[in-house]
């Protein structure tokens, strides 16, 4: 049987199940990424498994989200880090040395090899010709603990490329078209693999902005293979020997067909607020802007910074315009700086800031409020930005650079000069800020600061119960709104009674103080429309609102990676068998759960009482056997004890 490349992967690393769209299968895990946000709750799960060392061949834990030290939390978490990398046997990136998703495709990623994230972005490295997907950080931490990750055998996309990009459009604009035409739920259940002539035209990192944002489509995975370009791409990083070259069989098939001609697309912008509103730069062209950003894992590499030196070069930026420049890694900054581009941007009035994810995370940078921020982020989420009622756009380097000359929203087509071309360089620079294990990790001992406290038990579901809706939401709910980000959130990450204060507050800022009123009594659920929680992986938007009680989730459907840790901490996910049922429940609506224990073993679709109203609604799930008994223990920490 000839095999596209995702099908190659995929059945080198099977341990269960069979390679049929939607049924679940168990694979090996060669490598793991987390970062500070999520990672240090996958080191507390570690610590509370008894884990020894690690078990996968390569798992790297990276600083990259949290690095605004502004009291004693963030740097006591980065010590905490740095002890249980060391203790588990895991490589560390300090502080400055970059956003995790490039510096890992430089310095670990490999070719034919599987690779495991708390962070949804992960699926970046695909672009390397890996099998890179996002989860919780409980199942990252699980696959450091040797176990196999489970997931749903997704359908297969086959993307066929041609054309050449034309001047003034780059990979940015590739990744927008594919999320203007298939919208913010187009991935979900896919592993998207792009294949064709126009491969060749793309580099390595552009390969990693279409990667990076295949999360935005909601996309298990982005798969590309490992041809030439990826040879050259190790070589310069010194690790030739690394590279193996993965292909799709001439004549292999797709699940699913789509052409995309690169000589069509031009300059595309997301409009506020969903990576999927996406419309021409051309037709929001003359929108003043208040900022203007270059950086993120979205568009990481060398030639999306250089290129917007080369247009600001010999020019001032538009007074009143914030023109940040996020550099994604220490290696760029030596490469840019060597090449003469940090003088170029700073001459040109440009706001330099440290090698990490800063604003994409909400981590600094937050715009003024009633003003448009233009960034080259993934993302723009409400709220995202660190303003709670942002106007964040999505676009490439070239509009981005363009825009903070001009001072408004422009197509760069229309600027008055050349395309430049710019020549990527050979490696620079050290792996000094990326600690490699040591080989004897047995006498290191785990560094704990007064912000680090130990995970909350929780007990069981019960078998009937009955609880108040808290929430009622609408479609396209991300976890940034479930509990958000930035500098005042992020810092509590390895305190969950404390963070857990944040939970809904873009939502509703009351539902901490309500839910804890109803944590005393059976607890309470929340319902949601189409999408539900959408974007980050983030485990903390499940373990929070667990912490406070949430019980059940009642939605149209869920986002891939949240559904998973929902499941992870006990909580019942459910969707409506009628999506008009959403409108027979309002917020105090009361759910009568009878006989739960047997009823989700036995049906996957049964009924549920609305107390006092002489009303029911029909719900579902595709619960597998080894999801219902997580459920029914409570969480994958209890059942990894009890099956211990």
């Amino acid at each position: 049987m000839k095999k596209n490349v995702a099908q190659k992967l995929i059945e080198t690393h099977l341990i269960d199940g069979e390679m049929k769209a939607g049924m679940e299968i168990s694979l090996k895990i060669d490598q793991t990424l987390t970062q500070d946000a999520t990672g240090t709750m996958v080191m507390l799960e570690l610590e509370a498994m008894g884990l020894d060392k690690a078990k996968t061949e390569v798992s790297a834990q990276y600083v990259d989200h949290n690095v605004i030290q502004e009291d004693y939390r963030n740097a006591d978490d980065h010590l905490f880090l740095r002890s249980a990398a060391r203790r588990f046997g895991i490589y560390y990136s300090r502080p400055g040395n970059g956003v995790s998703h490039p510096v890992h495709m430089q310095r670990l990623a490999k070719p034919g090899k599987t690779l495991l994230g708390s962070d949804s972005h992960t699926c970046a490295n695909g672009c390397m010709g890996m099998l890179a997907m996002g989860a919780g950080g409980i199942d990252v931490a699980m696959a450091i603990a040797g176990e196999p990750y489970h997931v749903k055998m997704p359908q297969i996309m086959g993307v066929k490329l041609t054309g050449e990009l034309p001047d003034w459009v780059s990979a940015k604009d590739v990744i927008l078209e594919m999320l203007r035409r298939h919208g913010v739920k187009g991935g979900v259940g896919k592993i998207i693999e792009y294949y064709g002539p126009g491969l060749d035209t793309l580099s390595a990192m552009d390969r990693h902005v279409i990667a990076n944002m295949g999360a935005e489509l909601g996309a298990t995975a982005t798969v590309f293979p490992s041809d030439n370009v990826i040879k050259e791409f190790l070589q310069n990083q010194d690790r030739g020997s690394d590279w193996i070259e993965l292909k799709a069989d001439r004549g292999a098939d797709y699940d699913l067909h789509e052409e995309l001609n690169l000589s069509t697309i031009e300059p595309l912008i997301a409009k506020p607020s969903s990576p999927g509103n996406v419309v021409p730069v051309s037709e929001v062209a003359g929108e003043p802007i208040y900022q203007s950003y270059v950086g993120s894992s979205a568009n990481p590499g060398y030639r999306d910074f250089a290129i917007t030196a080369e247009i600001v070069k010999g020019k001032k930026i538009a007074p009143g315009i914030s023109f940040d420049i996020n550099p994604t890694s220490r290696q760029l900054l030596t490469q840019l700086s060597d090449n003469g581009y940090i003088g170029t941007l700073l001459a040109a009035g440009a706001r330099m800031h440290q090698a990490g994810c800063n604003g994409c995370i909400g981590m600094g940078q937050a715009p003024a409020s009633d003003r448009n921020s233009l960034r080259t982020t993934p993302r723009n989420f409400p709220g995202r930005s660190g303003t709670r009622e942002d106007s964040v756009f999505l676009c490439s380097p070239e509009t981005a650079a363009a825009s903070a000359l001009t001072g408004v929203i422009t197509d760069p087509r229309t600027l008055d000069m050349n395309y430049p071309k710019i020549k990527l360089p050979k490696r620079a620079g050290d792996d000094g800020m990326l600690e490699a294990p040591p080989e004897d990790n047995t006498t290191v001992l785990l560094e704990k600061g007064p912000n680090i406290t130990s995970l909350p038990g929780f007990a069981p579901i019960e078998n009937n119960f009955d609880i108040p809706v808290l929430l009622k939401m609408a479609d396209n709910i991300s976890t940034d709104e479930i509990l958000a980000g930035g500098a005042r959130v992020l810092p509590y990450r390895s305190n969950i009674q404390r963070i857990s204060t944040f939970a809904f507050e873009i939502v509703d800022d009351t539902y901490y103080e309500r839910a804890m009123k109803a944590r005393d009594d059976h607890g309470h659920a929340i319902i949601a429309g189409f999408n539900y929680g959408q974007g980050s992986s983030r485990e903390h938007a499940a373990l929070a609102p667990r912490y406070l009680g949430l019980k059940v989730v009642l939605v149209k459907d869920f986002a891939r990676i949240h559904l998973q840790n929902l499941i992870n901490f006990g909580i019942l996910p459910l969707r409506f068998v009628h999506t008009e049922d959403y409108n027979k429940l309002q917020e105090g609506s009361i759910l009568s759960f009878k006989n739960i224990h047997e009823t989700i073993k036995q049906l996957s679709r049964f009924e549920v009482e609305i107390k006092d109203s002489n009303k029911s609604i029909q719900v579902e799930h595709d619960l597998t056997e080894r999801h219902i008994d997580i459920i029914l223990q409570g969480g994958v920490i209890n059942w990894i004890k009890n099956k211990a």
